[in-house]
């Protein structure tokens, strides 16, 4: 039976800034404040020059530092112990050679050694999301004395459910986490942290959504409030 452990090292990888907190902030922070958990986040890529026509730093520079400050302010209500954020190109993961990606990836494992990884769907539209699952299953292969014994995907809103809607790609969870009020409201305010992210209803990234999100995944399992993910291996 998958069920939290108290104190337990948890790591989630992600792709960009707000990714650590639209698909599992909730649950983060039910590990953190209610278990004691020692959560750390890995933020992959500078999430946000993309947004011109060709990715040119020194245009983006206010907002990179912007996005840094939010990622702090967003981890304090989330209850994250630790986060790194790093500047792979922001939907250029696949212009980068995936053992860049890895090595970042085993720094953190070699230093912190984690018991339970989560990231990104294996099959979402964004391709910096693919590949960055890419990397966790590579950096977390189950080789000995590795420390990790569970990893579950997420689904990223605008994202996961935008994809292609076929039988392979599908986001199929089979792990659900009960959350409170407290949890979803931490999230709520993580979100808002975020000045370049946050969306208006109807979008997938509106505090609006992200409720109707975790109330669509309570009533799956018969609760108020829950987040989803899919396990991919666990050792029990």
């Amino acid at each position: 039976m998958l069920k939290f452990q108290k104190n337990s090292k948890v790591l989630v990888v992600v792709a960009h800034p707000d990714d650590e907190v639209i698909g599992l902030g909730g649950t983060i922070n039910k590990m953190t404040v209610e278990y004691n958990c020692d959560a750390r986040c890995i933020i992959l890529g500078e999430g946000i020059t993309s947004r011109g026509n060709k990715r040119d730093i020194k245009n983006w520079e206010k907002e990179l530092v912007t996005h840094r400050h939010n990622i702090k302010q967003a981890s304090k209500f989330i209850g994250y112990n630790k986060t790194k954020a790093f500047d792979f190109p922001d939907n250029r993961f696949d212009s980068v050679d995936l053992i860049d990606i890895v090595k970042i990836i085993e720094e953190e494992k070699n230093e912190f050694r984690p018991e339970i990884v989560l990231t990104h769907h294996s099959e979402d539209l964004n391709i910096d999301h693919r590949i960055t699952f890419n990397a966790v299953m590579t950096a977390f292969r189950p080789l000995k004395d590795e420390s990790v014994r569970s990893i579950l995907t997420f689904e990223t809103f605008s994202s996961t459910e935008w994809q292609e809607y076929s039988s392979s790609k599908i986001f199929r969870p089979n792990v659900f986490v009960e959350l409170s009020k407290n949890n979803l409201n931490s999230k709520f305010k993580a979100m808002e942290s975020y000045k370049y992210e946050k969306r208006k209803y109807p979008h997938p990234r509106s505090i609006e959504s992200m409720e109707v999100f975790a109330k669509r995944w309570g009533i799956v399992v018969g609760k108020r409030y829950a987040e989803a993910f899919k396990l991919i291996r666990s050792i029990l």
